[in-house]
């Protein structure tokens, strides 16, 4: 059987309109990005600030 090859996402997306981007509000956008494609995605996510640090999810 064929070992699927994939693509491993590394990189942080902020909102153009100067708003602050949940990781809910983002995640449930990707899954139904992901799900029209067929495909899946494993693993997780964590916001962040302008400098990069790790902060509680706002939303």
């Amino acid at each position: 059987m064929k070992k699927p090859v994939g693509v491993q996402l590394e990189g942080t997306i902020y909102s153009n309109d100067g708003k602050d981007l949940g990781s809910n509000q983002f995640m449930d956008e990707f899954i139904k990005f992901n799900e029209s494609k067929g495909w899946s995605f494993g693993g997780g996510i964590y916001q962040i600030n302008e400098e990069g640090s790790k902060i509680d999810d706002i939303d």
